[in-house]
């Protein structure tokens, strides 16, 4: 079988009962061999885990560093060095061997990255398996015990908000030159005594150790930074609304350092003076890594806060006490709820993609933890949309607010992306994907960002793609931390240029030189259209999105060809039938609605058909649903 030439080393590990603790899978190939599909692989484990949640064996010792999958061009392998693999066990990926924690087997099970392995496939053998552990909390029981705080104003430590002091050449600009660079950077501004945008580090009114790291990294602000800074130094509140990689990290981490510097000394047992969140645990670690720079030559404690991971050291560093909290809002709610910490110290809140956090349905979370802070306190969000979810949020916790939008506020894409809509059958969508890839990975850049409609899929298609030998990892919500945070360094560093994602596991990847974004699967909406294609083409940097738009797709079709005019792309011809034909079906079903005549028979059973899309039993035409 493939995976067994020259890997007479491997060793079967354990067996261990079906709840057992599970058998450690063998050490693997020593030489690494050729197993696999197609070149490289490493050698693989044994019998390794079983049906087990968390439970398998640990897959392949090392599994050799020989070549990767097929014609990689990287002789490492993609493996991690111990091998874990998701719950239903597809493997490590390559040098790594293993199938991990509770996989079908060890190294040499069934999973199709790491090829069949030297072993037998087999279902069994080790274990671990807590079938009867108490399953994941729900998120509306989150912070259950938490009752909001009534307030004592009399007994509140006062705060120093105010903190902006205008530079003397901003002082000195001409109102005509800063209206005019308004309308160049397509700034909408509203609020009362909006302070002046700046244009140089040196007018941000920062230490000059923040002012001297940001010269060595960047040329000057960015757009919202030029705002957001004057602003949030004033103490004031503000909603942001601009795309993904404007620059809104250090946005609001900034002032939130300054802010902190200025307030009362930290006591023992107090919580955060800071509080950031977000709605992913990836998007709060590249947040946590920016900022911990900043803090450092502050002398400033930040932590980061998450779930997927162990609370363990988390809870140590809110007990030793810290000045800033990077936070998902389940697990910090977690950690209120259990008294591990406090929000009575809290004065600087950010509430950052505030309207995906409402999406994934983190509102009455929110809510709890808000209840928690002090009602004085200096509010930032920030946004990519400006939904009326979002209206209400910000109309609730903030006082007076800048509003702050950059660009049109039309729904819009980055000009700098080269849009393709292609019309395709769904059974054509894989082959056509093989195509693009083959074209890309030939370009000197090539990292490529692949989105798709569901988990199970993003599997899939990623199986099969590394077993054609494409360099491919996917990422998605039942990833195991561990795996998700390796496979979204493999990516960063260029090592796998692939990476398939679904929305929600995209949510807040920062990864600053993705050259093209494949939309496998259109997106529920046009807004998350802009936001998956925005992926690409940031900091002034061009980017080309591929886009599979199928029949199924018809009535989205309209809001489409709006964004893709806004921005100058071509409309593909097919594209305008669809949206034509959707619009003719609406109009039908709305002239069915108004229909109370004898022999009006609704349809029923409705069932989706891939060709036609939908029919109803009973024959009901549907063109006048």
């Amino acid at each position: 079988m493939p995976g067994e030439r020259r890997g007479d080393k491997n060793r079967r590990g354990g067996g261990g009962g079906f709840g057992g603790r599970g058998g450690g899978g063998g050490r693997g190939s020593a030489a690494g061999g050729r197993g696999g599909f197609g070149g490289g692989g490493g050698g693989r484990g044994g019998r390794g885990g079983g049906f087990g949640a968390g439970g398998g064996g640990r897959g392949g010792g090392g599994g050799g560093r020989g070549g990767g999958f097929g014609h990689l061009p990287h002789p490492g392998g993609f493996g991690p060095p111990h091998g874990y693999g998701p719950p239903h066990g597809y493997g490590a990926y390559g040098e790594g061997g293993g199938f991990g924690a509770g996989g079908f087997g060890g190294g040499g099970g069934f999973g199709s990255f790491g090829g069949f392995g030297g072993g037998v496939p087999n279902y069994g053998g080790g274990g671990g398996g807590d079938f009867a552990s108490r399953g994941p909390r729900r998120m509306d029981d989150a912070g259950k015990k938490l009752r909001p705080i009534e307030w004592d104003h009399s007994q509140l430590p006062p705060i120093k908000k105010n903190l902006y002091r205008e530079h003397a050449s901003i002082t000195r600009r001409e109102q005509s030159e800063i209206l005019e660079w308004l309308r160049t950077t397509e700034v909408t501004l509203e609020g009362d005594n909006i302070p002046r945008p700046i244009s140089e580090f040196h007018e941000s009114g920062f230490p000059q150790e923040i002012i001297d790291l940001l010269c060595a990294h960047y040329h000057r602000p960015t757009t919202i930074q030029s705002i957001s800074w004057p602003v949030a130094l004033s103490g004031r509140d503000m909603i942001s609304i601009a795309k993904t990689g404007s620059g809104k990290t250090l946005g609001f981490i900034l002032p939130a350092i300054v802010h902190t510097l200025n307030q009362l000394p930290r006591r023992p047992n107090e919580g955060p003076t800071v509080l950031v969140l977000l709605p992913t645990r990836e998007l709060a670690v590249q947040v946590e890594e920016v900022a911990r720079e900043y803090c450092r030559i502050m002398h400033l404690e930040i932590n980061c806060c998450y779930g997927g991971a162990a609370k363990q050291g988390q809870a140590s560093d809110l007990k030793r006490g810290i000045d800033i909290c990077i936070a998902t809002p389940g697990r910090i709610l977690d950690f209120l709820e259990s008294g591990t910490t406090n929000m009575r110290r809290c004065t600087f809140l950010v509430l950052d993609e505030a309207d995906r956090m409402l999406d994934m349905g983190f509102e009455p979370q929110i809510r709890k933890i808000v209840g928690q802070i002090r009602p004085d306190r200096q509010s930032l969000m920030f946004s990519a949309t400006w939904p009326k979810e979002v209206r209400t949020l910000a109309a609730d916790f903030q006082n007076n607010p800048v509003h702050l939008h950059v660009g049109s506020l039309e729904l819009a894409a980055n000009h700098n992306i080269q849009q393709h809509i292609e019309i395709i059958d769904e059974f054509g969508k894989q082959g056509r994907l093989f195509q693009l890839l083959d074209h890309i990975m030939r370009q000197r850049e090539c990292k490529t960002l692949i989105f798709v409609e569901t988990k199970r899929k993003a599997d899939e298609i990623t199986r099969n793609m590394r077993r054609d030998g494409w360099p491919a990892l996917c990422i998605h919500g039942d990833k195991e931390q561990k795996e998700r945070e390796w496979v979204l360094a493999e990516f960063k560093e260029g090592k796998t240029p692939i990476l398939l994602a679904t929305d929600v596991a995209a949510r807040g990847l920062d990864v600053s030189d993705i050259k093209y974004v494949i939309n496998y699967d259109y997106p529920n909406n046009s807004e998350d259209y802009v936001h998956r294609i925005g992926r690409t083409g940031r900091q002034d940097k061009t980017g080309t999105s591929y886009t599979f738009f199928t029949q199924n797709n018809s009535p989205k079709a309209r809001d489409l060809i709006k964004v893709l005019e806004e921005a100058k792309q071509v409309v593909p011809p097919r594209l305008h039938e669809l949206a034509e034909s959707a619009f003719g079906k609406e109009k039908g079903k709305r002239r069915w609605r108004q229909t109370d005549g004898e022999g009006s028979t609704p349809p029923i059973n409705m069932k989706k058909s891939n060709d036609e899309g939908f029919s109803a039993d009973n024959g009901f035409p549907e063109a006048l649903w």
